[in-house]
């Protein structure tokens, strides 16, 4: 075994690979370096243990280490991959105890995801103020709001997380008023999270309407939901800085008459995440949108043998056909698989990208997918049209009907279908998969409104939400 397919990163992304692998080529060997102690877990879920919905850390575990031995993998823990050389097909390691020592690869696959971006607001040091973007962070945001004597260790359950800090965080007194700087996914999940967990929270957003990748009628509502919730939304109101020594004592924000200081003390800084690339720093490797590392079809990268997949990786968008980053679960997951696929002799591309999410706020649901925003479409080489509807989510008769906001957006020339939004309170989010496959499939609007989607009165009306939009849409294309 002169070849070892070697994978940097025990998260969505590397261990799909590394498993693929071992189930296509047994024989081969297949080691993976992880420079910390977690590894495949929910990222996503984390809110949700934050607000107490979920009981045990555990439960956000995919694979244990111990059922990834049995797989045939060598995970190694606490090994740090510090360099690359692309010529001698070796990647340097060092290890928590100190030690540094050379890995031969036949095939490398970089998988090291991302981390929180903090803009200009540094959160280390400063008890109380947070990011989002680890296990360890989530333990910790979650001891640090238990009142002391209330907190349950317990609900830390695994080994692998920094106790320390926990303990650190749960012996302070618990906050009664919290700030989330960012109103992406994470401070939307955060602010309902946080209410859940008793504390005034008050959302800042840089920009006119929250969720700004979603569109207006889509930040809107989840304002309007958020509000009536209890949630302080400040939109328009960039923030200028983290107040505070030791701990976090106040938020300075753009507001009305200038400058002003909110007092809190508590803070999560949602921002944005960047791909962690420096691996490759010094190898010539090409990087594409977002910084992240540019990719084919298969997940290959510019430098021969080495592949990378996950939040680190670019990816080809299926509406404008030219890369992307979207650093979401399923395109890590999806993409890894791919690649241990790829390595194990069986060619699979990683697959295009739509820009498909969806966020749920309180009681209403939101979903994305394509090009909403019109700059961002004519930047593309469309010439958009847009036109948003509202049609009720089931039967009007039959109970739970709701209103739902429907965004499409169509070239004008072609017909097409290249993007749209969702939100309302009723399994508004999961219709944003039929928008996803017709964007897939290159469907036209006249195409979407003859689509045969299922009728029964305590699932949808005779017209969906969909098709109704895209009869609005279809007369606009007619009108031009």
């Amino acid at each position: 075994m002169s070849d070892p397919f070697v994978v940097v990163g025990a998260d969505a992304a590397g261990l799909s690979a590394a498993s693929k692998c071992r189930r296509e080529a047994p024989d081969r060997e297949v080691v993976v370096f992880e420079k910390g102690r977690w590894i495949s877990y929910a990222y996503c879920g984390m809110p949700y243990f934050i607000e107490g919905l979920i009981e045990r850390m555990s439960n956000l575990l995919s694979l244990s280490p111990s059922e990834v031995d049995e797989r045939g993998i060598d995970l190694r823990r606490g090994h740090e991959v510090v360099g690359v050389d692309p010529d001698a097909n070796t990647v340097t390691v060092e290890t928590a105890a100190g030690d540094t020592l050379e890995q031969s690869y036949g095939d490398l696959l970089v998988a090291t995801g991302g981390r929180a971006s903090t803009g200009a607001f540094d959160v280390r040091g400063l008890d109380g103020a947070f990011t989002l973007h680890s296990m360890d962070a989530a333990a910790a945001i979650d001891a640090y709001i238990a009142e002391p004597e209330a907190y349950d260790p317990a609900r830390a359950d695994v080994s692998a997380v920094d106790r320390e800090r926990v303990d650190r965080n749960a012996s302070m007194p618990a906050p009664e008023t919290a700030a989330i700087v960012g109103g992406g996914y994470v401070g939307i999940e955060m602010a309902e999270a946080l209410v859940g967990r008793g504390l005034d929270v008050h959302l800042f957003h840089r920009s006119g309407h929250l969720l700004s990748d979603f569109g207006e009628a889509v930040g809107e509502r989840v304002e309007t939901e958020l509000t009536e919730k209890g949630v302080t939304v400040r939109t328009d109101a960039p923030v200028d800085g983290l107040v505070g020594d030791d701990r976090i004592e106040g938020i300075a924000f753009d507001g009305a008459d200038g400058v002003e200081t909110l007092p809190v003390d508590f803070a999560v800084v949602g921002v944005g995440i960047q791909p962690n690339t420096e691996l490759l720093n010094g190898t010539g490797v090409d990087l594409g949108a977002g910084g992240a590392i540019r990719t084919d079809e298969y997940g290959r990268t510019s430098l021969p043998d080495v592949y990378a997949a996950g939040d680190c990786a670019t990816a080809i968008h299926a509406v404008t056909g030219e890369e992307a980053w979207m650093p979401l679960g399923l395109t890590a997951n999806r993409a890894g698989r791919a690649v241990g696929a790829t390595v194990a002799g069986d060619p699979s591309p990683v697959g295009e990208i739509a820009s498909t999410a969806a966020v749920k706020a309180f009681d209403m649901e939101a979903g994305r997918v394509g090009l909403i925003d019109a700059a961002a479409a004519r930047e593309a080489g469309f010439d958009p049209v847009r036109e948003t509807v509202t049609a009720g989510s089931r039967s009007g008769y039959y109970p739970g009907a709701a209103p739902t906001d429907v965004t499409l957006v169509a070239d004008r020339d072609t017909g097409r279908l290249i993007g749209g939004s969702i939100v309302g309170p009723d399994r508004a989010a999961i219709r944003i998969d039929t928008l996803a496959t017709a964007l897939e499939a290159d469907m036209t609007v006249p195409e979407v409104e003859r689509l045969d989607l299922a009728y029964a009165p305590p699932f949808s009306p005779v017209w969906d939400p969909i098709l109704v939009a895209a009869k609005v849409l279809n007369g606009a294309l007619d009108d031009d």
